[in-house]
């Protein structure tokens, strides 16, 4: 199942979440897209309510079905509580890191950065989004690539970096300090009911 590339905005209306981070596609019109406008929203069943968890975990991180099956298989082999482990394991990836660092405004923006080549590891080049980032590596970017609009934009703009990164806008690099906690990552979304769907 190929990665959704159609409009962001109509996608963020129908799971209900901001899929930019900015918030503005909900401001507008706080509702699913659709010609009956605010008057269409159904009672989810239980099955509805545990896929659009998942559609709107996916979608956030920007993964195909493929991907984000096998990552939620490999936090089942992990210790601990499997929704939890999930998140973390979604937050490790490298085109997540470079948007939490503020390099990039959104992770569609981010995945292009690494997809592109433009970002490095502890001084190496990556273009693998999936990547997993370990605790203590560095994020930088190219020198060629530190001039780019987006990266200058997004720097500008970005005022909240999470405590599990620490970010030097000077050399405009940053480090992945520790594993988030889950009081750090997306309230709006219940893992639980992910692990729910997985297990029928």
């Amino acid at each position: 199942m190929a990665r959704y590339t159609g409009p962001s905005w109509k996608l963020s209306r129908r799971l209900g979440i901001s899929l930019s981070g900015t918030g503005k596609e909900l401001q507008k019109r706080p509702y699913g897209p659709g010609q009956h406008g605010p008057n269409q929203r159904k009672k989810l069943t239980e099955y509805g309510l545990q896929l659009q968890e998942k559609q709107k975990l996916r979608h956030m991180y920007g993964m195909n079905e493929r991907q984000f099956h096998r990552l939620f298989e490999q936090a089942g082999k992990r210790e601990g509580i499997h929704g939890e482990n999930f998140m973390v394991l979604l937050e490790s990836r490298l085109d997540n890191i470079v948007y939490r660092l503020g390099l990039a405004r959104t992770r569609r923006q981010a995945r292009q950065l690494v997809n592109h080549g433009h970002v490095t590891v502890d001084g190496g080049r990556v273009d693998i989004p999936s990547y997993r980032v370990q605790p203590g590596q560095t994020i930088g970017l190219r020198e060629k690539s530190r001039n780019l609009d987006i990266v200058k934009e997004a720097v500008e703009v970005n005022d909240f970096t999470p405590a599990f990164v620490e970010f030097d806008a000077d050399k405009l690099e940053g480090t992945f300090t520790r594993l988030p906690e889950r009081s750090e990552l997306p309230a709006e979304i219940n893992e639980q009911l992910i692990v729910e769907w997985y297990s029928r």
